[in-house]
């Protein structure tokens, strides 16, 4: 959104109200309120009208300040919200003169300027960021009304994170909606939009919004981070790291850090794929097929054609293609695999459970009290309403009858294109601010489904939509893409993107979801997706299983199912530190290499945990540039041993069993 016409100018259509300095300070134990005119004052008759902003800021840990600002206090812009307003806060300090409001938490501090508003945030005598006068602002006009902060970027520093987003890996000069929608991995558009950004200024800023937040990043003025949203309230966060991990480990203190996973998730899943035909024979034959070849399975998972079409969902099995599903699933488990179905939150008309949905209340109604229905993806389709207690242990329940089954995980797909315009939700809650919030709901109501089932430690999800906490719900994949080399450069993109977006486990479509990639392809792709966290062959309209391309396919799949199955002990050493601190176990090269400046711009090759380099080839010719930093590099299976004296490029023609995989000694 942006709000004005170059750099003198405001756009057509918009009243900008910008707060000019401080007028009164209210000090209350962990909490520091500002009254501020947008406008400055010099006589006492100005006080009779015009609008004022408010800002509240606490500490809910050390180093972190919460923002929240304010035109109208009683406006319920902020419902729902990811976190609820609280006053168990940590120690804040301040103190006050004539010019100046200082606020401490931990080494962090800010410095707030009274008589033309603005503030500096300073960690250990290092400036991290600054709002300048008429930065913060309140705006109206034909367009509604609006809250607005501009963050200030030092010289040379790169922004990152807002999710999983396929273009450009650093954000300058982009204009993000913030807004979950169903549009691939070759759009703007995002299936996790997250609203938190981190720069190489170890600044970590959350915006505590649910509804569609916009981001002008080095993009409306070139200097600033803007963002703002729609109402009469504006919540941020701002985290002052020591690091880019450190920013990482307090961002996920507020919001949730991953879970304990059951050690089989690491393995190699195989899917149906999505719309081909398969029935028992076909699923028994791909994983005998495996076996046969040596390639180690670890979790068979069955796309939407468990379900007879035009179903979805019913959660019965297709009685037709499996009339003994507990028995296939009972061959699956002794033959030592996990087994995992799809599913989303749309309950189709043609569903069996579709009236009962509809008659109990557990659908989203429309204004008039009627089910919200539409044709997209399924005839007559409506939606479960998670924030229904009811509806969320009618749909846990239809989910334990598959467990009960033997079913061992569940594959959450969709939950993005949810409706904002004439609907109503159980709870009340606003359309709109319920759009990006949804994903949360339903994948919580899955998750804490199967923790209760299997037990905490055994519950694991494959999800395509997030928000800001989802990571609490893991594992994620990064959705429908093309099956071809710039596919697969946009998928690792977009996972870099979301694992510095307070995000620690990632997968993708191994060989590409559309079409059939050429075996070449394959190939490279096997390789980059066993050393990704998590590993599945899906496709869309064919099988994914290697000798569908040719029989050296076999061979590279195999070679490195085995790579990772040998490091497992080091991943499991990442593991543990995804849990502890957030950190996630693909690495961005920036945040493990922050002091060498060419590692800011590295987005196709990464760092799996802290000491394994992995660069995939992207070119069917076979050649591979890559980026090894200062220090003593070894190849994965020491055939090759590198000292760099400085960080340099290096560009080789490479096999298919011959990926750069080097070992930071």
């Amino acid at each position: 959104m942006r709000f004005t016409d170059g750099a003198w100018r405001t756009a057509e259509g918009f009243d900008i109200h910008k707060a000019s300095e401080v007028r009164f300070v209210r000090k209350e134990t962990g909490k520091i309120t500002l009254t501020m005119p947008t406008f400055h004052i010099y006589v006492r008759g100005m006080t009779l009208s015009g609008p004022y902003i408010t800002m509240e800021i606490t500490s809910p840990a050390e180093n972190i300040f919460r923002i929240r600002t304010y035109h109208f206090k009683g406006d319920k812009s902020l419902e729902p919200s990811f976190f609820s307003i609280s006053e168990d806060t940590s120690d804040l300090s301040a103190e006050e003169d004539e010019k100046t409001v200082t606020v401490k938490s931990g080494a962090s501090t800010l410095v707030i300027n009274k008589e033309n508003y603005g503030y500096e945030l300073i960690r250990d005598g290092r400036t991290v960021t600054g709002s300048r006068e008429g930065a913060l602002a309140y705006i109206d006009g034909s367009h509604g009304c609006f809250m607005r902060e501009q963050l200030d970027l030092r010289v040379g520093e790169h922004v990152y994170g807002l999710g999983e987003r396929f273009g450009n890996f650093i954000r300058n000069g982009q204009s993000i909606d913030i807004v979950n929608k169903d549009g691939g991995t070759f759009s703007e558009q995002s299936y996790k939009n997250i609203p938190f950004y981190i720069t190489d200024n170890n600044l970590g800023v959350f915006v505590n919004h649910t509804e569609e937040i916009n981001f002008e990043v080095a993009s409306e003025n070139v200097s600033k981070v803007q963002f703002s949203v729609a109402g009469e309230c504006l919540d941020y966060f701002l985290i002052a790291g020591g690091s880019m991990k450190d920013v990482i480990t307090l961002y996920t203190g507020l919001t949730g850090r991953v879970p304990k996973l059951p050690d089989w998730s690491f393995g190699l899943w195989l899917s149906t794929s999505f719309s081909t035909d398969y029935d028992e024979k076909t699923v028994l034959s791909f994983v005998d097929g495996m076996r046969d070849r040596g390639i180690d399975l670890s979790v068979f998972h069955f796309d939407c054609f468990w379900m007879k079409d035009s179903h979805w969902c019913n959660f019965l099995w297709d009685s037709d293609m499996f009339p003994d599903p507990e028995g296939l699933i009972a061959k699956l488990h002794d033959r030592g695999l996990h087994v995992c179905v799809w599913i989303n939150p749309y309950i189709a008309q043609q569903s069996e459970i579709f009236d009962e949905a509809a008659s109990n209340g557990y659908l989203i109604k429309k204004t008039d009290g009627s089910v919200w229905q539409t044709d997209l993806w399924q005839a007559g389709m409506g939606i479960v309403d998670f924030t229904d207690p009811e509806a969320v242990r009618w749909y846990q329940g239809k989910l334990k009858t598959l467990l009960d089954m033997g079913v061992d995980c569940f594959k959450t797909d969709f939950g993005e294109r949810i409706p904002v315009d004439d609907v109503v939700f159980a709870d009340g809650s606003d359309p709109l601010r319920m759009h990006n919030f949804y994903t949360y709901l339903y994948n919580k109501a899955v998750f804490e489904l199967l923790e209760r089932e299997k037990g905490k430690g055994e519950a694991v999800l494959f999800a395509r939509s997030a928000t800001a906490g989802c990571q609490k719900f893991p594992v994620h994949w990064g959705g429908d893409c093309h099956s071809d080399y710039p596919s697969m450069e946009q998928t690792i993109r977009g996972g870099l993107s979301l694992m510095l977006s307070g995000f620690s486990y990632w997968s993708h479509d191994i060989g590409g979801f559309e079409d059939k990639s050429t075996p070449d392809v394959y190939k490279r792709w096997s390789a980059f997706g066993l050393l990704s966290s998590h590993s599945r062959l899906h496709g869309s309209t064919s099988y994914r299983v290697p000798w569908n391309y040719d029989e050296e396919s076999v061979d590279v799949l195999r070679h490195y199912v085995e790579l990772k199955k040998s490091l497992m002990p080091y991943i499991n050493a990442a593991r543990d530190e995804a849990e502890r601190y957030g950190l996630p176990v693909m690495r961005p090269m920036i945040l493990e290499f922050q002091d060498d400046p060419v590692c800011a711009f590295l987005d196709r090759q990464y760092m799996l945990g802290d000491k394994i380099l992995v660069a995939p080839v992207f070119d069917k010719d076979g050649m591979v540039e890559f980026y090894l930093p200062e220090g003593t590099w070894v190849s994965s299976d020491g055939s090759d041993r590198r000292i760099v004296e400085t960080g340099r490029f290096f560009k080789e023609k490479r096999g298919y069993l011959e990926m750069p995989v080097y070992i930071r000694e």
